[in-house]
């Protein structure tokens, strides 16, 4: 039985495609609707764990996320998985409203990941393209300003294809670093107030730039967001760390198997986990093609990816790292 302050459309779909998605997820289930019931049939197990999905799936509706079919495969994911955590209270849990909606995990691994930085004076979020992993920490240190546990962002990413050297292109610096920044530009404005945000940037509250500028800083009462971490060296990533100051978070985001750097120079993303295990207040949150979030064959690409690079000899995947081989961009 469907609460009576459910309403059932909200529950079934446009075209009962919720319903739709809840049968796909459990092929030997049969699910139907007459009035405000739903009628489940099929092996015991499968009824079982599709009452509950339905009973997790009603509590979304009421917290007033939209059901799609999206939302129900997560959540079939969940259950199958069984994880500690509820997809209700995945899919509820609020971590920024902002022009007229809620910003929300979507997998497990999001909600862990937005929970370490929490927690965390260093979080690194490390996983495959479209998992959230920029998006989600840009949330965080929005979040983090409005609510005044700092007076600053502050955005960087390396600009590796142009070796922090930018001197030789075209342009005003701006026009310069624009296009190695710009996916930290567009988060940005899904978050706040366009007409905010050059004000923002005119007045300190908000800047977005080239790793190399870090150097020689202290960077106290401010969130910190360095992206494409895979594209630092191990001594860019020294110096960044050691930036942090005084009320400040950092969090950093990158794939490892996705580097631009030239042949010979390590990743600082690829070992500094070796190098700061251990050390009070850092985590490291390592997001799965589970956790991607995109068109659903993006998961399964990266998927195929990983099973064709394990299946290679050694010696390949050897010589691919050692020559930073330039990974396919999400």
């Amino acid at each position: 039985m469907v609460p009576a302050h459910v309403p059932m459309v909200a529950l079934l779909g446009s075209r009962d495609s919720v319903l739709r998605a809840v049968e796909d997820g459990f092929p030997g289930v049969d699910v139907h609707a007459r009035g405000n019931e739903i009628v489940v049939s099929g092996p015991a197990g499968d009824v079982a764990l599709v009452s509950r999905l339905l009973d997790e799936l009603v509590e979304v509706v009421e917290s007033g996320t939209q059901l799609t079919p999206d939302v129900v495969t997560r959540s079939v994911r969940m259950l199958t998985a069984a994880t500690a955590q509820r997809p209700a209270e995945v899919l509820t849990f609020n971590i920024l409203s902002s022009r007229g909606r809620t910003i929300r995990p979507k997998t497990v691994g999001q909600k862990r990941y937005v929970e370490a930085i929490d927690a965390s004076t260093i979080t690194f979020g490390i996983g495959p393209a479209g998992t959230g992993k920029t998006y989600l920490a840009m949330a965080k240190a929005v979040q983090a300003l409005q609510s005044k546990q700092v007076n600053r962002i502050i955005l960087t990413r390396p600009a590796v294809e142009a070796g922090e050297k930018l001197g030789y292109l075209p342009g005003s610096l701006t026009e310069k670093i624009d296009p190695y920044l710009r996916p930290l530009y567009d988060a940005l404005h899904d978050m706040m107030d366009p007409d905010a945000i050059p004000k923002l940037m005119e007045a300190g509250t908000i800047e977005v730039a080239p790793l190399g500028y870090m150097r020689g800083r202290s960077l106290n009462d401010a969130f910190v967001i360095l992206d494409e971490a895979q594209n630092t060296s191990t001594e860019q990533m020294k110096m960044f760390l050691t930036r942090l100051g005084f009320g400040s978070k950092m969090v950093i985001t990158g794939d490892a198997t996705q580097v631009d750097l030239p042949g010979g120079t390590t990743s600082g993303l690829r070992v500094v986990e070796d190098i700061l295990t251990g050390v009070d207040d850092v985590e490291f949150c390592r997001l799965t093609s589970s956790d991607v979030v995109r068109h659903r064959l993006v998961s399964d690409i990266i998927d195929a990816y990983a099973r064709w690079d394990v299946a290679r000899p050694p010696a390949d995947r050897r010589d691919r790292r050692d020559r930073g081989e330039r990974g396919a961009r999400g």
